[in-house]
């Protein structure tokens, strides 16, 4: 296996890239990988243990710029996981639509160009819109979809855009196209300082007197260790059935207050956990967001393999490394 991955450097590509440097450093066999990086050297900079690994390539280029992707060295694989899900809040939701979508057409285009027969585009659980009341998980058939008339949605209907276009291309080009779904996620390279609230309240648990959960602590989540995430999406990469998508995720169910309460336990028993009762930001639909995930499980064989607990005692162990 041959891949170019996307999105290599952030919290998903980090994620595969320890896969594959835990597998290649086990004696087992791993693909050769080319990262696309806007910023390569400050990557190495940043995580130095990448550097010198004999089946890993960094080249410079932007999603967003064509003629910046590699001259192609007989790729078999795209694996595109590029989008600013840390910075994208930063972003105005018509750039963030943008770059998601004109992203992908780039690689696809570019895919099909070089003939590149495999593609897989790491999408989100967003695409579903609200999760009805009654609805204890989502299934991969469900069609429905986030209001495209309110600009928070931004990053949700671009990625639904996202998996038309990897369909239409599929279905004349003759792509491989398939789709990973992915929920919510914890792991050493989660960042602890923005929107995601298990990073914010592994920080706290660290380093603040409180532990604080800015809305009413209700909302229901489940959260797959960043391992997990890696082997489920080399998988889907090798294995997942074109045209077709899966949901990415863990269904053991919590709320963000109970989750709170957890990593106190887990990281800092005793600390006190202040919960704000304040109601969800507008344009958040995500009251309750849970996978189901027994396709992955049955066409594919994939399962969890590292409890909530687990995950977060591993992600505080390398805060500050």
């Amino acid at each position: 296996m041959n891949v170019l991955l996307t999105g290599g450097t952030g919290f998903f590509g980090r994620a595969l890239l320890r896969h594959w440097q835990v597998c290649a450093d086990a004696g087992a066999q791993v693909p050769k990988v080319t990262v696309l990086s806007r910023m390569p050297y400050a990557f190495l900079e940043r995580c130095p243990e990448f550097a010198g690994q004999p089946w890993l390539r960094l080249h410079e280029g932007d999603i967003l710029v064509p003629d910046s992707l590699p001259v192609s060295r007989n790729f078999t694989h795209v694996l595109h996981a590029a989008a600013d899900s840390t910075t994208g809040p930063a972003l105005g939701p018509l750039e963030r639509y943008l770059q998601i979508v004109d992203g992908t057409r780039h690689l696809l285009d570019y895919a099909v160009a070089n003939r590149i027969p495999r593609f897989l585009l790491t999408s989100s659980g967003g695409v579903y819109g609200p999760q009805p009341q009654g609805m204890g998980s989502i299934v991969e058939s469900y069609n429905g979809m986030p209001d495209p008339l309110e600009p928070g949605h931004a990053y949700s209907v671009a990625k639904r855009c996202a998996e038309h276009l990897c369909a239409l291309y599929g279905h004349r080009h003759g792509l491989d196209v398939v789709i990973a779904r992915c929920f919510a996620f914890v792991g050493r390279d989660l960042p602890l300082d923005v929107h995601f609230a298990i990073g914010n309240f592994i920080r706290d648990a660290l380093g603040s007197p409180i532990i604080a959960v800015n809305g009413d602590g209700t909302p229901v989540r489940t959260y797959m260790d960043q391992r997990d995430l890696a082997h489920w999406l080399e998988v889907l990469l090798s294995s997942g059935k074109p045209g077709h998508a899966y949901n990415v995720g863990s269904d053991e169910v919590i709320t963000i207050g109970e989750l709170a309460h957890l990593v106190r336990d887990t990281l800092a028993p005793g600390k006190l956990v202040r919960i704000a009762r304040r109601e969800e930001s507008p344009g958040s639909f995500r009251s309750r967001y849970v996978p189901a995930i027994s396709k992955a499980r049955d066409e594919l064989g994939l399962s969890l393999r590292y409890s909530l607990a687990r995950s977060i005692r591993d992600a505080a162990e390398h805060v500050g490394r």
